[in-house]
């Protein structure tokens, strides 16, 4: 079963801590590194695939409400 955001940010901040500690040798460091950045993309991933999914009612100019994409509100 795929890891939940949660999951995986918690995984990101322990591999941070890890790394901030300074006491690992440098192979362990740069798998850690290696780890953290392939993390960091999957929650990154699954924050854009979220905020797709996003979407706002809005009044439109006759007063009727309609379903708009979250993104094109921030424009």
């Amino acid at each position: 079963m795929p890891k939940t955001f949660e999951d995986t940010i918690k995984e990101l901040e322990e591999t941070v801590q890890k790394l901030e500690k300074g006491d690992l040798d440098l192979n362990e460091s740069l798998r850690l590194f290696e780890n953290g950045i392939k993390l960091s993309k999957s929650c990154q991933k699954m924050l854009d695939d979220a905020e797709k999914k996003v979407s706002v009612l809005l009044k439109n100019e006759t007063g009727e409400m309609e379903q708009k994409n979250f993104l094109d509100e921030e424009e």
